[in-house]
């Protein structure tokens, strides 16, 4: 993602397996319905067949804030943002022999974008929702949102999936068992149809290797992989490899990693005893 300041606490897993992937063209999305909403949404940036799942959801929010105005929608088009922009970037170093001009209209793709985030950040800089106090945290090194939306805690504002993610992040380097509690609470709070945050299987995987606890880290490593759209062959390596090097007995620890994916989808998951 495009941004500045945000807790860098993946590198363990990083060296594990890089599992970032350039979205490439989905033709499965239509953007009939939005252009017929709003004309210059839909023409924000000039198409191109990459990045496109990236261009349709930044579409869809900037519609839902025109019609609702919540912050909620807000915080996601500032990630949506974040994405297209990373997309992108990659997508214009590619060079064309015979259609050069695709590179320079991707760069001009990424200098809207970059001004609409900007504009973006400036608009919610003084809003008290918990998940924008986060972003100015995260992102612009806001001491004062940091303070705001540590107020907050063990409030019912934070008591979401997402917000204790948030929290988790704060306290990884401060406060490591209060750090793994807000990430287990993050999980038990998924709503059954929602979109899981990915991002908390990442880090307890994380959080598990650093403490050498390699079955727990090998679970939730598994658990990032089973949630995955698309199979990942470097996950999947890693976790292979991983597993030869520390004897795991991988048969065992996948059930244990589906069954617990299970658990979480249908919003029955529960904290394990610290």
């Amino acid at each position: 993602m495009f941004y500045k300041g945000r807790p860098h606490f993946l590198a363990v897993l990083a060296a594990l397996a890089t599992t970032l992937i350039l979205s490439g063209c989905d033709d499965r999305v239509s953007l009939a319905d939005i252009c017929e909403q709003s004309t210059e949404i839909c023409t924000e940036f000039k198409q191109d067949s990459w990045c496109k799942r990236e261009r349709v959801s930044i579409a869809r929010l900037r519609i839902n804030i025109e019609n609702k105005n919540l912050d909620t929608d807000k915080f996601k088009a500032l990630v949506a943002y974040e994405g297209y922009i990373k997309c992108m970037s990659l997508a214009a170093q590619i060079q064309h022999i015979k259609l050069k001009e695709k590179g320079t209209f991707r760069k001009q793709n990424v200098m809207k974008a970059k001004d609409s985030l900007n504009s973006l950040i400036n608009q919610t800089r003084n809003s008290d929702h918990p998940h924008l106090l986060y972003y100015h945290w995260s992102r612009e090194i806001d001491a004062n949102a940091l303070g705001r939306l540590l107020k907050l805690e063990g409030t019912s504002q934070l008591e979401n999936s997402t917000a204790q993610y948030h929290l988790a992040t704060y306290y990884i380097k401060r406060n490591p068992k209060k750090t793994l509690r807000l990430l287990y609470h993050a999980l038990e709070l998924h709503e059954l149809g929602t979109v899981l945050e990915s991002e908390v299987l990442q880090t307890l995987s994380s959080i598990f290797i650093k403490k050498k606890q390699y079955k727990k880290a090998y679970i939730w490593l598994k658990i990032y992989q089973l949630y995955l759209d698309e199979p990942d062959e470097l996950t999947e390596e890693g976790l292979t490899n991983y597993a030869i090097t520390h004897k795991l007995d991988v048969d065992f620890l996948d059930k244990v990693a589906s069954n617990t994916l299970d658990k979480i989808l249908e919003g029955k998951f529960v904290s394990p005893k610290l």
